[in-house]
């Protein structure tokens, strides 16, 4: 113990001298807080090359938990990628930067479609979208066949114990809701009661509620259906053809990431370089070719290798657009979304 302390003690003295010459590390770190597997790091490799910095990735699973660890006096971030509908909510409460447009150039590469259409954040003013996904239902087909196109796959008691749904209230309450022939988005309480009935009747037979081990499962065949999220599948399924997908004729989420600064960032001008940098039509095809997800830049496409260019992760069918709900931000009510979610989660 005396040794490690005498050691500890020369380390610290040794320290201090190098900040007192001046000899101390002097690259400034860039604190990014986002979704696992979501960014291709040989790009974060270039932009610490190029900028002289270093990039530190830190991990969320969900958007209530990453907007709750902030909430309790996480700080330290300099950017940070919520879904659409939450950085409303963090815009809302003061928690993000309004965005100095002049700091950002390719933001002159976003699909004008996607902002008129899709977008919550129509003008960009707080934040700026990085990929668009769907929520749907991945399967061994080798094992099962096809299966019927509808959320009530989960009900199959015979496959009790292989399934699994996300661990996120929204996309799980949600697709109860549009079984149900509802909006995932209401907040009509009888239509709620019914949704978190029909989770309940569901959850009897699910593994678990997982945002991460799905992936794993289902390619070891550990799990039998899962509901996830379109991209991670994706990157699932090219190296597990027994796999399949579909989404459900009642209707499916989807959603997109944004970029954002929160006010707490001490390194805004890095951000801004960060975000610029991830936004050119070059860097958004090896990002989405990393991820499996569609990116709203416009001329990413001319990047992406031949054998992607119809991939139906990376560029989504039209049909889909329409058939597709976006979660919105519901304000107060998103309480009404908590207090169902607690009661499934102790519901046996």
């Amino acid at each position: 113990m005396k040794k490690i302390l005498n050691y500890v003690a020369m380390t610290a003295a040794l320290a201090g001298a190098l900040v007192m010459c001046g000899c101390g590390p002097s690259k400034p770190v860039l604190n990014v807080y986002m979704w696992s597997d979501y960014i291709d790091l040989e790009l974060v490799k270039e932009f610490e090359r190029t900028n002289n910095c270093k990039v530190v990735i830190d991990i969320f699973d969900s958007n209530e938990f990453m907007y709750s660890k902030l909430k309790a006096g996480g700080a330290g971030y300099d950017v940070i990628l919520p879904s659409s509908y939450m950085a409303k909510v963090m815009n809302e409460q003061k928690m993000i930067e309004t965005l100095d447009h002049s700091k950002l150039p390719s933001l002159a590469n976003v699909n004008k479609a996607y902002l008129t259409h899709l977008a919550i954040d129509k003008k960009m003013d707080y934040s700026v979208p990085y990929m668009i996904g769907f929520t749907c239902i991945a399967y061994n087909k080798d094992k099962l066949g096809k299966i019927p196109e509808t959320w009530d796959v989960f009900a199959d008691s015979k496959l009790k114990g292989r399934l699994t749904m996300l661990n996120d209230m929204r996309e799980t309450i949600g697709a109860a809701l549009m079984f149900k022939g509802y909006s995932m988005n209401t907040v009509d309480d009888k239509q709620l009661a019914e949704a978190k009935e029909q989770v309940i009747k569901w959850k009897k037979n699910l593994a678990k509620f997982d945002n991460e081990v799905y992936k794993v499962g289902i390619r070891s065949g550990e799990f039998l259906i899962v509901q996830g999220y379109s991209g991670d599948l994706f990157q699932v399924f090219a190296e597990a053809p027994e796999l399949t997908w579909m989404c459900p004729k009642e209707g499916f989420s989807m959603c997109c990431d944004d970029w954002v600064i929160p006010v707490t960032s001490k390194n805004k001008d890095l951000a801004y370089k960060f975000i610029d940098f991830m936004t050119t039509p070059e860097n958004a095809a090896k990002n989405m070719e990393f991820t499996c997800y569609s990116s709203p830049v416009d001329g990413a496409k001319e990047f992406v290798s031949e054998e992607n260019k119809n991939h139906p992760g990376m560029f989504i069918p039209d049909e889909m657009y329409k058939r597709g709900e976006i979660i919105q931000d519901l304000g107060a009510n998103n309480a009404k979304y908590i207090k169902i979610w607690d009661e499934i989660k102790l519901a046996e």
